[in-house]
């Protein structure tokens, strides 16, 4: 029996090693200087859907970027989707509820309507079936 508990534990810390590594490495992607640039000035912004968007038309550079990070994001998505047993979309919906709710002031996100909002100190307008 202590055996058996024993190799399940070193299953478990393998297994959150691997999933660290999974997200980590979109989150880690995302703190590209470009990226980063792109957001604090206002021209990429969180949408509900768990994807980047666009605010205003894109250079090149900054299209190729959110392209990029978002075609990471799915991955991440798709992932964790099979692990919880949810849709690629549901679990993208709930993870644009937390992206948006994680936007600091100043920066941009997509309300439930399409519009564009700029994070104040209140609270962000998000889908009202985000918890």
């Amino acid at each position: 029996m202590f055996d058996y508990a024993k190799k399940n534990k070193a299953l478990a810390v393998i297994g959150g090693l691997i999933l660290t590594a999974v997200v980590a490495t979109p989150v880690m992607a995302q703190r590209d200087p470009a990226y980063e640039a792109a957001r604090s000035s206002g021209k990429i912004g969180e949408k509900p859907d768990g994807y980047l968007g666009y605010v205003t038309p894109p250079s090149p550079a900054i299209k190729a970027l959110v392209e990029d990070l978002n075609i990471k994001r799915k991955a991440a998505y798709t992932r964790k989707a099979q692990e919880t047993n949810s849709t690629v979309e549901q679990f993208a919906f709930t993870s644009g509820c937390n992206l948006i709710m994680r936007t600091v002031s100043g920066e941009k996100y997509q309300t439930p309507t399409g519009s564009w909002n700029t994070r104040d100190s209140s609270d962000p307008v998000r889908d009202s079936r985000c918890l």
